[in-house]
């Protein structure tokens, strides 16, 4: 069964197998008697015997692979008897009839080429294989065996035309591996350099192009080392690089001393590949430049790394406007102009996508930080100002707008000594969209250049958009009072406490009535109080206006304090005047009920009392003050129930005793309307 196909064979020097004549089998199993088995002489009485015995098996075996065809088990079993009963011709048929059942059973091949080989019909082994791999391309251990046999034989040529049919059909690494091997048992080393070119082309991966440099490491030289990871990274492309490939060139350049090319290999890896796949290369560029770099090349890498992480993340995300700001930092401390321009002009190309303020929070510090830098550290004094004023063009003013960004733009011209232009933005800052922090820095720049008449204008344009800013009312005020214009500060005042709206009237009162005070004006902060009081009935200002009458100075004794630093003694006057106003402040808020403000205005009355008061003005107050007692009230609950609840409250002696004269003088009224049934 000669194939033509394949490599020419070699013949078979070997002489055919001698065919054993039933007589001489019967003689070897005479001779072959072991202990506790049945000599072949006591089974067989003579040869007819034994022939009727192989007739019989014969029978079942065939019995056998009639009734179950496909099974390839029995087809094996016959034929290994044949091969036992040394009827290799017979064995051989058997092989072929099963092999036309099922032509592509691998086990099936193997026992057929197995039994060949075993009886060194090298050359019926050969041409099994040859159909083997023929028929079945696909199935290594059938070209496994053959190159095996072949390298056994010594035939060279011919396992390398073995490898060749089968390297043709691109088969796996380790098919690819075993080839490279071969050549390299013989020290062919041109050969192995071919096929592994071949290998890495049809198998592409970075793992494979490190074996290729590693050979060329070991049998090569160092250019042939380098044109080979080239190879690799010009065939493999950004898409696939791997960080393993890129470490190991960097490693062996390392290890030839060549630090730079090693470091230039690290960075052209890290400006390429994304942070998630080059961790690791990361470590070992840190490690190199810690044995190898100096201080400026660690911290390089450290930039790198961290550039690399941000730029990750702004891939993410973009609109993350506080990773952009991180990036733009980073750059800022690299000092390279380029790179630090390239990342706030790519930060601020990211516009928020609505409308909204509280989407642009972040991204206008994108602008502050790119002005500042500029005018700062880079001291381009025209791209800052160019900077400012793309960023004021861009903001939608008409529904918000920054007052940060007209701020810092006018103190930008201020320190650029263009105050007119400064004055221009925060009049156009106004002018679009007024703010009260831009009213405010506004008049805080003038306050700073002494141009209080443009403050004058600038708190009358403030109040008038925005009456109820208290703060606003406050300040015009203490700035018309530090001018000496004690009119103009109390019209101000009458103007501001008679607004509807003030945001917090009780600063603007305070302040009204600080401001009459300090002047000595006594009646009008009097007349302040008591119109206070009719707006509001808090305790607080009872009890500040009760301070307030204890510090009035009698008449006559103002010029003397005047005249005197030392503290003067508080007149009885003064005392009877604040004691009044704590009663008044009782009374009222007694018939109002107010219990929790009744305890805080007793216990400043008391103080008060014990200041400047005798021991029975104290005891007085004292006799008013409440106990604390636990009460409980009924609720209803959410299902329509009831339960209790409890709470603390004040029991006063004053309300008590009222209680109590109420119920004797209803207890009589009830005895008098008995007396009258009983005498009725």
């Amino acid at each position: 069964m000669e194939s033509s196909r394949g490599p020419p064979r070699v013949k078979n020097k070997q002489a055919a197998p001698v065919q054993i004549s039933a007589e001489q089998l019967l003689r070897e199993a005479v001779d072959r008697q072991e202990p506790g088995v049945q000599a072949p002489t006591q089974r067989f009485a003579d040869l007819e015997e034994l022939h009727e015995f192989q007739g019989r098996k014969r029978k079942e075996f065939e019995d056998y692979v009639r009734r179950n065809r496909i099974n390839m088990n029995n087809w094996m079993r016959y034929a290994q008897w044949e091969i036992e009963q040394k009827e290799y011709r017979r064995a051989r048929s058997i092989f072929e009839r099963a092999l036309d059942v099922d032509s592509t059973s691998v086990v099936l091949w193997v026992r057929y080429i197995e039994a060949e080989m075993k009886t060194r019909n090298i050359n019926h082994a050969r041409n099994l294989l040859d159909r083997a791999v023929t028929i079945l391309p696909r199935i290594d251990k059938l070209w496994y065996k053959y190159a095996y046999m072949e390298e056994t034989l010594g035939n060279i040529p011919g396992t390398r035309q073995v490898f060749e049919r089968w390297m043709s059909w691109e088969p796996d690494e380790n098919a690819w591996s075993a080839y490279i091997k071969l050549e390299k048992r013989y020290s062919e080393y041109e050969r192995a350099r071919a096929i592994f070119e071949r290998f890495c082309h049809v198998h592409p991966e970075p793992r494979n192009w490190i074996k290729w440099a590693r050979f060329e490491e070991e049998f090569g030289t160092s250019d042939l080392v380098r044109e080979v990871f080239g190879q690799a990274v010009e065939t493999l492309g950004e898409e696939f690089m791997d960080e393993k490939l890129f470490m190991a060139y960097a490693r062996f350049e390392a290890r030839l001393k060549e630090f730079e090319r090693a470091r230039a290999i690290y960075k052209y890896a890290l400006d390429r590949m994304p942070r998630s796949k080059s961790v690791n290369l990361h470590k070992a560029y840190t490690t190199f430049e810690k044995q190898f770099g100096d201080r400026e090349g660690v911290e390089d890498v450290i930039l790198n790394k961290r550039r690399v992480q941000y730029e990750e993340a702004i891939k993410e995300n973009p609109k993350n406007y506080d990773n952009w700001i991180d990036l733009a930092r980073l750059e800022e401390t690299s000092g390279d102009v380029e790179r630090v321009r390239d990342a706030y002009e790519r930060a601020i190309a990211q516009i928020p996508p609505t409308q909204e303020k509280r989407h642009w929070r972040r991204y206008i510090y994108l602008w502050i930080f790119y002005a500042l830098w500029e005018e700062m550290e880079n001291k381009d004094v025209e791209r800052a100002r160019q900077i400012y004023n793309e960023c004021i063009k861009l903001i939608p003013h008409k529904k918000f707008t920054f007052a940060k960004i007209w701020l810092l733009k006018a103190h930008f011209e201020v320190r650029q000594m263009q105050l007119a232009a400064a004055r221009k933005a925060l009049g156009q800052a106004i002018g679009m969209s007024p703010k009260d922090k831009i009213f405010k820095g506004y008049i805080e720049l003038e306050l700073k250049l002494f141009e209080f008449s443009r403050c004058r204008t600038l708190y009358e344009k403030h109040i008038e958009w925005n009456p109820s800013n208290s703060q606003a009312w406050i300040k015009f005020s203490e700035l018309e009072r530090g001018l000496d214009d004690t009119d103009r500060t109390r019209a101000i005042f009458e103007l501001a406490v008679q607004q509807e709206t003030l945001d917090m009237p009780e600063l603007v009162w305070k302040s009204y009535i600080d401001f009459e005070e300090e002047e000595g004006e006594y009646e009008r902060t009097r007349a302040l109080y008591e119109r206070l009081l009719e707006k509001t009935d808090h305790v607080k200002v009872w009890i500040s206006y009760a301070h307030f009458e204890i510090n009035v100075p009698d008449e006559g004794e103002e010029e003397e304090a005047a005249d005197e630093d030392e503290e003067r003694p508080v007149s009885d006057e003064a005392k009877q005047r604040a004691r009044k106003v704590f009663e008044r402040a009782y009374k009222s808020m007694k018939d109002k009920e107010l219990k929790e403000e009744r305890v805080a205005l007793l216990n400043a009355w008391k103080s008060f009392e014990q200041t400047h008061g005798t021991a029975a003005d104290v005891d007085r107050v004292e006799r008013q003050m409440p106990k604390r007692v636990k009460k409980r009230r009924r609720l209803e609950t959410a299902d329509g129930g009831m339960e209790f609840e409890e709470y603390m409250d004040y029991v006063f002696p004053a309300d008590t005793e009222s209680e109590a004269k109420l119920s004797k003088l209803l207890q009589r009224a009830q005895e008098w309307k008995k007396k009258q049934e009983g005498g009725a």
